[in-house]
């Protein structure tokens, strides 16, 4: 978008720098955020990084989590016993 060919949406007094790709309002130069080449104003960007806190900090247990736990338990006093009774022998 060709700087002052809109008007900011959040500073309606100020050209429009380019378009934000998740609201597509126009947004000037002090509302622009450009990460990767790409354009998102303050109130999405903000949006995105919180849902991917979200995934980041999952603390929940699902039915692949405990199995995987229980079989790491397993394995693990399974080779300290194999290796016990193989030097006890």
């Amino acid at each position: 978008m060709i700087s002052g060919s809109g008007r900011c949406f959040y500073h309606p007094d100020r050209a429009g720098l380019g378009i934000c790709v998740e609201c597509r309002n126009v947004i000037c130069v002090e509302c622009t955020t450009q990460f990767e080449g790409i354009n998102r104003c303050a109130k999405c960007l903000a949006a995105r990084l919180s849902q991917a806190k979200k995934i980041v900090a999952r603390t929940e247990w699902g039915v692949g989590n405990l199995l995987l736990m229980v079989l790491s338990i397993g394995f693990l006093f399974g080779s300290v016993w194999a290796l016990a009774a193989m030097f006890s022998s």
